[in-house]
């Protein structure tokens, strides 16, 4: 079987308080973009170990036992009788980037092993399974715009406008340890809640819908910051940065061709609707 990982942005980023079991509350808007790996997983031989597994395409560094989709098979394996299998991932989506891309290929590998296996795993029971693997791998599941609230693993649907818009994603030779982006963050509680903000024109994006994270995160790496700016400068309707970073979207009206500005970066170019 074969599937295709897609991303996702966060369209505001706002980290609401330092909780006590050391992580943060925060809450964004998820919705996915549709830039993607490709996963396949077969059965393996009887004889084979539980999992054979190889990466092609951008290079993955760590042990196999490190990667998710390799998780999310010995996860399953816990609660079911798995048969060995061979997970190949040709990586597209850029790592590190702020765009959950290693989160989506763990929430579309555990699909799979559902499928493939006939494991009868209802929807919940799923959610369940994803969230031990990533506060947003359950996202992945649904491939929805959410509102995303206390770790990051709480959802509520959200409506938006439904309109069509191009986005353009912008990514750097830049890496942002996500760990250490948290460490440099003051949390606030805002007046306005995004799921409340995301309601308003696309055009009041740019004045009221912020990442908390491109304060310190454009300090420390002030190219991260030029490239929003430039955005912005291209005619962007709404431009920021996805996640913790480092890659950067802009949102325009019309198709763009934008790759001689960005000649270092990496780029994607599609549509989205919001």
């Amino acid at each position: 079987m074969i599937s295709f990982p897609n991303c996702k942005i966060n369209i505001g980023l706002h980290i609401t308080e330092k909780r006590a079991d050391g992580f943060h509350n925060l809450e964004s808007i998820m919705t996915p973009v549709h830039w993607h790996d490709i996963l396949e997983i077969v059965k393996g031989e009887e004889n084979a170990s539980d999992v054979e597994y190889k990466s092609t395409g951008i290079r993955i560094y760590g042990a196999k036992e490190t990667n998710l989709c390799v998780k999310a098979y010995q996860l399953l394996a816990k609660d079911f009788s798995l048969p060995p299998v061979k997970i190949h991932l040709h990586k597209i989506i850029p790592i590190g980037a702020g765009l959950g891309g290693g989160s989506s290929d763990a929430a579309f590998a555990l699909s799979m092993l559902n499928s493939i296996f006939k494991l009868n795993i209802n929807e919940e029971t799923l959610d369940n399974y994803a969230a031990r693997l990533g506060s947003d791998c359950p996202f992945f599941l649904h491939n929805k715009t959410i509102f995303a609230y206390e770790r990051g693993d709480k959802f509520e649907q959200v409506k938006t406008s439904g309109k069509e818009y191009v986005i353009v994603l912008v990514k750097p030779k830049v890496h942002v340890n996500t760990t250490e982006a948290y460490s440099w963050i003051k949390p606030v509680k805002r007046k306005q809640s995004l799921k409340d903000l995301i309601q308003q024109p696309i055009e009041s994006w740019k004045e009221n819908i912020f990442n908390d994270f491109e304060t310190p995160v454009f300090e420390k790496y002030p190219a991260i910051k030029n490239i929003k700016a430039r955005l912005y400068k291209l005619g962007a309707l709404y431009a920021s940065m996805s996640g913790s970073g480092s890659t950067v979207f802009g949102i325009f009206q019309d198709e763009k061709h934008l790759d001689t500005y960005f000649r270092s970066s990496t780029i994607y170019q599609g549509k989205i609707t919001i």
